[in-house]
């Protein structure tokens, strides 16, 4: 019988787009995607077993409502 790695805690979703991968001693990782541009997740990933990746879940954010002028028909 083998015992299993412990379960890793993954956090995906949200509005950010970039997630950082991280791997530690023994082969464990986490994903915490919490970065909205790669050069903030690379200045972070710096120095680290750890790369960048493009969050999968990440939904983009919501475009601000129209006007009454932007929804009134045009008239060509």
């Amino acid at each position: 019988m083998s015992a299993s790695a412990p379960a890793v805690a993954q956090r995906f979703g949200g509005h950010h787009p970039i997630c950082l991968q991280k791997w530690e001693w023994g082969g464990a990782s986490s994903i915490s995607c919490q970065y909205d541009s790669w050069e903030a997740c690379k200045a972070t990933a710096a120095g680290l077993s750890a790369t960048c990746l493009v969050n999968p879940y990440a939904q983009p954010a919501s475009p601000p409502p129209l006007s009454p002028a932007d929804r009134a028909p045009r008239l060509r």
